[in-house]
């Protein structure tokens, strides 16, 4: 048969490279990788078998074996599970993480420990490579189940790799590394002692539900023994607490997240009844690096008594807890369950209540008892689930008393909850102002008012926030007021007086009022006197049921054509320039300058709260001419 030789890409013989010198500080990790790969291999067929009869296969004796040779220092692993096609190897095994290798590279160099890394090898999906950290070099025979042809894939873990079609290989992949010599000071062991294989695999692989078996060694001229079982297949989550160790849990969470750092809770599930099940849930303690991209992997993985059926489960929990992992295993499910059925299924649809109650008062419980680990929880994913508060009515409230946001009050975020305590007397509304970041929104003209009157804003700076609040709408009574939307007014006491001033300014202002519509008549729909600002001589506030830019610019990228809201503009008469702009309306008969000034008003007020000029071209223009026409 022909060998191929074909080059890795740069980006590829980087990673290989970083894989092999510096990301594992523990190298016994590789045969953790290749075992998880193989019983992910087995998996597969066992589904191909049940969803094909016609599929030829041998499924009678599923399992992973591993084989040492001591003189030639080899180790091999070994399944008869899927199998790859040429193709496949090709596009899996010959090009290491081919969507994402350059995020990867500059997130590992970012890792702040070994563990960081580690963790990051496991989201990329390239384990595989962790064989060159032992190995000089590493050959791959695969044929995938049904063909007649095997593939042979081999490389010294530099520029180049070899791919060869094979007409005796068996079906599944065997992985044989040829080990480098032993070096213990650089955490190196002879992988060829059969009691490092027989002490790694207990660690690491003890819970896989498929025999990992090897041959014992012999002395000369014994009789080769029976092949041994190295780990007890024992599923961890029907097993009582008291008899799995937290490591065991752990491991089993790094088996099925392909995340090597330690999960941040472990959640345990039994319902028994007309319907039993057991689940075993874990909320990881990082947020993956793809958890909003479209082509995230969400779900738990679903057995049927034990029996595996499919990975990434949507059906079983909502969306906004997609980076819960874990396994469910029911009881009372066909074995040929499809994904079709069980979007229908009134069972799972039972299971996932459930399980959604469940993640959730683990969520409170860890905030009530446990400040940082709550933190963290909400660091790293209080975006995501701050979509169930648009999306789940009927877990709403559970949701609300879990969350919190930044706030005016201090550094720490607060929960509404906290929130509603610390309200003024006479306020009745939770205020808050939604931003690209905390910066902006505190600079925001919006907030002047209320910084001068020490009233306590949330500051919500995730894009969901645009949608969470508009769904939600109130809090134990209290509406959840935006400070740029709508008229604010403060001056709860002392109403009388501050109205009959407000009286009177508009009709001193109502002239420039007026004509500041009519010549900003394409821009805005309304130019009032403001009550927020104290600072500033204008800002532009959207009406109170209206879109705000930003949530309009949302729907825009999501393809949706949203009609262009015209906003208001207020001006603050205590200001300087806007007094100014009132006197020169009224002594002026010639206002072509004066329509300039209220244009540039208009266009400062929308940078002021983070918005574009519509033509900038035209407002440097504009700025530049003033600024000659003053020196």
């Amino acid at each position: 048969m022909t060998t191929e030789t074909f080059e890795f890409q740069v980006e590829a013989r980087q990673l290989l490279q970083l894989m092999i010198h510096s990301v594992y500080s523990n190298k016994d990790v590789f045969l953790r990788e290749l075992v998880s790969n193989a019983s992910d291999a087995l998996d597969k067929l066992r589904l191909e078998k049940l969803r094909d009869d016609a599929l030829d296969a041998d499924v009678s004796d599923l399992h992973i074996e591993i084989d040492v040779d001591r003189q030639a220092r080899t180790l091999t692993v070994r399944d008869n599970g899927i199998g790859m096609s040429y193709e496949e190897v090709g596009q899996l095994i010959g090009t290491i993480a081919k969507s994402g290798t350059a995020t990867l590279l500059k997130e590992l160099r970012e890792a702040q420990d070994a563990a960081g890394a580690e963790g990051l090898i496991g989201q990329f999906g390239v384990g595989f490579y962790s064989g060159f950290m032992v190995a000089d070099e590493v050959t791959l025979v695969t044929r995938r189940a049904g063909e007649g042809q095997g593939t042979r894939w081999s490389s010294r873990g530099e520029a180049t790799y070899t791919l060869e079609r094979v007409d005796d290989a068996p079906q599944g992949t065997s992985v044989t590394l040829h080990l480098k010599p032993a070096d213990p000071e650089n955490q190196l062991h002879d992988y060829t002692s059969e009691w490092k294989i027989r002490e790694i695999v207990k660690r690491y692989s003890d819970f896989i539900t498929w025999p990992i078996r090897m041959v014992p060694e012999t002395g000369d001229g014994e009789d080769a023994p029976e092949p041994q079982t190295l780990n007890s297949m024992k599923a961890l989550w029907a097993r009582s607490r008291e008899e799995v160790s937290d490591d065991e849990y752990h491991e089993l969470y790094k088996h099925i997240s392909h995340d090597w750092r330690e999960p941040l809770e472990t959640i345990r599930l039994q319902a028994e009844g007309t319907f039993e099940y057991q689940a075993l849930l874990f909320i990881p303690s990082h947020a993956p690096h793809d958890l909003f991209t479209r082509d995230f992997k969400r779900g738990v993985q679903l057995y049927v008594k034990r029996v595996f059926i499919m990975d990434d489960c949507e059906a079983l929990l909502p969306p906004y807890l997609r980076f819960v992992k874990g396994v469910v295993d029911a009881q009372d499910l066909s074995l040929n369950v499809s994904r079709e059925i069980l979007q229908q299924d009134r069972h799972i649809r039972m299971m996932q209540r459930r399980l959604t109650k469940k993640v959730l008062s683990t969520v409170k419980e860890i905030m009530a008892k446990d400040a940082e680990r709550y933190a963290t929880l909400w660091r790293e994913f209080g975006t995501v689930l701050k979509e169930g508060l648009v999306t789940d009515s009927d877990n709403r409230d559970a949701l609300l008393a879990v969350a919190s946001f930044a706030t005016t009050h201090g550094e720490e975020p607060t929960t509404l909850a906290q929130y509603v305590e610390r309200m003024k007397d006479g306020q009745e509304d939770i205020y808050y102002l939604t931003g690209e970041s905390r910066q902006s929104i505190e600079n925001s003209p919006h907030m002047e008012a209320f910084r001068a009157k020490g009233i306590e804003v949330l500051l919500l700076t995730d894009a969901v926030d645009e949608v969470w609040v508009d769904a939600v709408g109130e809090y134990e009574g209290k509406k959840l007021r935006s400070v740029a939307k709508g008229e604010i007014d403060l001056d709860a006491e002392g109403a009388e007086k501050a109205g009959e001033e407000r009286e009177k300014q508009t009709e001193e202002y109502s002239g420039l009022l007026g004509w500041m519509r009519e010549q900003l008549d394409e821009e805005i729909k309304e130019v009032r006197l403001s009550t927020r600002l104290t600072v500033s001589p204008a800002c532009v506030v959207s009406d109170a049921h209206d879109l705000t830019p930003a949530l309009e610019n949302m729907y825009r990228a999501m393809g949706q054509e949203v009609p262009r809201t015209k906003r208001i503009l207020e001006l603050n008469p205590g200001h300087p320039l806007v007094k100014g702009l009132n006197q020169a309306y009224q002594e002026r008969a010639d206002r072509t300058e004066l329509a300039e000034s209220a244009e540039l008003l208009h266009t400062l007020a929308v940078l002021a709260e983070g918005g574009q000029p519509k033509d900038p071209a035209k407002f440097v223009k504009l700025v530049a001419d003033r600024l000659e026409r003053t020196l």
